[in-house]
């Protein structure tokens, strides 16, 4: 860490971009931004990016694993091991996220956030813990273990919740016995209540939402559309998302989990301000095709990974993501026809926003933390930095 000069770039912005920038860092933080030369003086480190773009860092709200690992996993090595991986493609700070298990593992991944945080000087930064489950709709289950799904306790998450003070947001079913209560209690808290992997008809959403639930987990994947009833249709999860103005919702943009049709409609609808991209990845991100295990290693659930995504052994269903942020940004670009800045914009600052920590993050602007991405044209990374320390730098061919 000290002082540093990214010069020579093309510097991305919310609303615009801007040619031949420089970017000047200092104390894990951004003091100047902007165009031409820069006088700085001696003692700075300065890198000439060569044209390449540079943007604030991704930020990934949804996050299970990567190169081998797993945050269900339970170890230091593990939580350790997950960011050192995302941090390579660009991701600055992400969400460590649980599945569903019995509690007292829970309390185990907990403890090692705790103990791990501190130990975290190489990889994406942690923005606090992201609970999936195990308030789940059975028939929305997905991967997620059946034999831990169970409706809201009152007991148990006051517990959990009293256990630590790293949880920073919660996935859950709306319609379940007692969830409206979960979410206005986690609202209390300053938690932010999503809903996810969800049978609610659409005024069980609304009734969520005025509850506190304002963000959409893994739009589309494990969630309610229309339905017919006695001839009648109902709306679902996936349309009270669309009509809630105030509803956020994050997609895994791999172009598999949500096809590129509904890409484009989510954006048409939703806009950049309401999309947070989203890796969702699970331990096979940035790792050979094949077989893996989603969860925990010695008792997770088996799992293939090919084309792309990570499937039950059957081939019945999807069981995960093994996308990186970059290629999120790149598809989303690629396969909804929308500009760099939109698509960068969904990857920082909307997540930033969502998570409450716009102010310091998402962005690039004076006194922001210093967290930047430096990538090509095909979205490319060749450097990460987190607070001003640089994490990754891809060596440059000959």
């Amino acid at each position: 860490m000290g002082k540093l000069l990214l010069e020579n770039g093309v510097l991305i912005f919310p609303h615009q971009i801007l040619e031949n920038g420089y970017l000047y860092i200092e104390d894990k933080k951004i003091i100047q931004i902007g165009q031409g030369k820069l006088d700085v003086g001696s003692h700075v480190e300065r890198i000439d990016v060569k044209g390449r773009y540079i943007s604030p860092g991704f930020i990934d709200i949804h996050v299970h694993g990567g190169g081998g690992f797993d945050f269900m996993d339970g170890t230091v090595a593990a939580f350790l091991g997950v960011s050192e991986t995302h941090v390579r493609f660009g991701t600055t700070a992400l969400c460590p996220t649980t599945l569903t298990a019995e509690g007292e593992h829970i309390y185990t991944v907990l403890d090692v956030y705790k103990e791990a945080f501190p130990q975290n000087k190489k990889g994406s930064a942690w923005l606090g813990m992201h609970l999936e489950g195990p308030y789940l709709a059975m028939a929305q289950r997905g991967a997620q273990d059946p034999k831990y799904i169970r409706d809201p306790d009152v007991e148990e998450y006051r517990r959990i919740l009293a256990y630590s003070d790293d949880i920073v947001r919660w996935s859950a079913a709306p319609e379940l016995p007692g969830a409206l209560e979960f979410g206005g209690y986690l609202k209390e808290r300053g938690i932010l209540p999503a809903i996810a992997h969800t049978d609610a008809l659409f005024d069980e959403v609304v009734a969520g939402y005025d509850a506190g639930f304002r963000l959409a987990t893994h739009f589309y994947s494990a969630m309610s559309t229309i339905i017919r009833k006695d001839a009648k249709r109902y709306a679902g999860a996936i349309e009270a998302g669309y009509y809630l103005d105030g509803m956020d919702v994050e997609i895994i943009a791999d172009g598999i989990h949500v096809p590129a049709p509904l890409m484009k409609l989510i954006y048409k609808i939703k806009g950049a301000e309401r999309i947070a991209l989203v890796t969702d990845a699970m331990r096979g991100a940035a790792m050979p095709e094949g077989l893996s295990v989603l969860g925990r290693q010695e008792d997770g659930l088996q799992v293939l990974i090919e084309e792309g995504v990570a499937k039950l052994p059957d081939r019945s269903a999807f069981a995960g993501s093994v996308s990186t942020a970059n290629r999120l940004v790149r598809n989303y670009m690629q396969l909804a026809d929308i500009s760099l800045v939109e698509a960068v914009r969904m990857m920082t600052e909307t997540p930033a926003r969502i998570m409450g920590v716009d102010s310091t993050k998402g962005s690039l602007a004076r006194h922001k933390d210093a967290d930047v991405v430096v990538f090509d044209s095909d979205i490319q990374v060749y450097m990460t930095i987190v607070e001003g320390d640089v994490r990754y730098i891809a060596r440059e061919e000959n």
